[in-house]
C-alpha cells in the first residue's frame, strides 16, 4: 500500500482551447492512455463522503485507489492487484487487500461494491517550472469532455501559477468536478 496527498487545479476546456493548448505547449505525439473503472455501492456510500474508488488500467499494469478529501487536496491510497484480484471485484465486489479494507472500513459500507462503468484517457503532460501541465480527452457514459489539470507540491503558489496559465492563454476559470465526480453525477442521473 501507498499513500500520498494530491494538490491539483483542474478546468474544463472546450475543444478549441484543448488544441490551442496542445499546440502551445508542443504534447503532440506523447500520449499516454488509461482507463478507470469506478465502483461503489448502489447508492453510492461512498460519493456520499466526498469518496471514490477506482481500478486505473495503464500499460504498466492495474491499481485499485480510493480518494478521499483531506486538507487542501485528496488522500490517495494505492494498492496494486494482479488480474485476479481485478476480475473479483468486478465480478464479486471483493476487495483481497487487508490495507484497502482498513481504509474502507471507516465508511461503514451497508452493502457490497460494484462496478458502475469505465471512463477512458488520453493523457499527454508536460513539465513547467511551476507544475505538472496534464491535458485530458476523455471518453465515458457517451460524452467525451476535455481538461487541464495543473499538479504542484505547494498549494497557494501552484494556485497562482495556475491562474496565470489560465489568463496567459485567454480561458476563461470554470469550476470543474474531479473526473471521477463527473462520472458518478452523470451516473446518478442514469439510474
Amino acid at each position: 500500500m501507498r499513500q500520498e496527498m494530491e494538490i491539483e487545479f483542474k478546468n474544463l476546456l472546450v475543444e478549441t482551447e484543448y488544441h490551442q493548448l496542445m499546440e502551445r505547449y508542443s504534447t503532440s505525439g506523447s500520449s499516454v492512455w488509461q482507463a478507470n473503472d469506478y465502483f461503489d455501492t448502489p447508492t453510492f456510500e461512498l460519493r456520499s463522503h466526498g469518496a471514490a474508488l477506482r481500478i486505473r488500467e495503464k500499460k504498466s499494469g492495474l491499481v485499485l485507489t480510493l480518494k478521499e478529501p483531506k486538507d487542501d487536496g485528496l488522500l490517495e491510497t494505492h494498492v496494486t492487484l494482479s488480474e485476479t484480484e481485478a476480475e473479483d471485484l468486478f465480478q464479486y465486489g471483493l476487495i483481497h487487500s487487508s490495507a484497502m479494507k482498513q481504509q474502507l472500513e471507516k465508511f461503514n459500507l451497508t452493502t457490497s461494491l460494484e462496478h458502475l462503468g469505465r471512463l477512458e484517457t488520453e493523457r499527454f503532460e508536460k513539465q513547467l517550472d511551476t507544475g505538472l501541465l496534464v491535458l485530458d480527452k476523455s471518453r465515458y457514459l457517451g460524452v467525451t469532455d476535455y481538461e487541464l489539470e495543473f499538479e504542484v507540491t505547494d498549494y497557494t503558489a501552484g494556485k497562482q501559477a495556475f491562474h496565470e496559465l489560465l489568463e496567459s492563454n485567454g480561458i476563461p476559470t470554470r469550476e470543474t468536478k474531479n473526473k471521477i465526480v463527473r462520472f458518478m453525477d452523470l451516473k446518478a442521473l442514469s439510474r
